[in-house]
């Protein structure tokens, strides 16, 4: 038997809820750390078996009573989860749910990873025309708007170069 069993059954062989085996005692004859570890478990179970729980005050079960009275007449207020239960309240939250579901779902929706709706393209644009110019705009401002820090840059180093 090695340290780690018999540590798991020490506590128990200590308490004597189970009996010490023979490869037990064989065990904590030979190895010095364990038989320190029981017997200071043996000290503490004979500590608490001497230990004796204090008294209660005789008025404890009066006041008790009294308490939970007081407890009893305070009405209780409603939790953050209480209205959920209410059906009224369930069935129009379920409602309004629905309904910006069905929106969603009817408009076409799926949300671009910058917060910006997706168009859907309703007809075939031709190349060149003002709509497509439009379109690709839109689809690539922030690309556009870099080009304008790269402009103020070019300026600034303009200004470096011819002070």
């Amino acid at each position: 038997m090695n340290c780690t069993e018999i540590q798991d059954r020490m506590l128990d062989v200590a308490a004597g809820v189970v009996p010490a085996t023979a490869e037990d005692t064989r065990h904590l004859a030979g190895c010095g750390a364990c038989a320190g570890k029981m017997e200071e478990f043996r000290k503490t179970m004979a500590l608490l078996d001497e230990w004796k729980a204090p008294e209660a005050s005789p008025y404890f079960d009066t006041r008790l009573q009294a308490r939970l009275r007081e407890e009893m007449a305070i009405p209780q207020t409603a939790g953050w989860f209480a209205w959920f239960t209410r059906p009224v309240l369930a069935t129009a939250l379920t409602l309004v749910v629905a309904v910006g579901v069905g929106l969603f779902v009817m408009r076409g929706g799926s949300v671009k990873p910058d917060g910006g709706e997706t168009t859907i393209a309703t007809a075939d644009v031709q190349p060149g025309t003002a709509v497509s110019d439009l379109q690709a705009l839109d689809n690539n401002h922030d690309m556009y708007s870099d080009f304008e820090l790269l402009d103020d840059l070019q300026v600034q180093q303009d200004n470096v170069a011819n002070p």
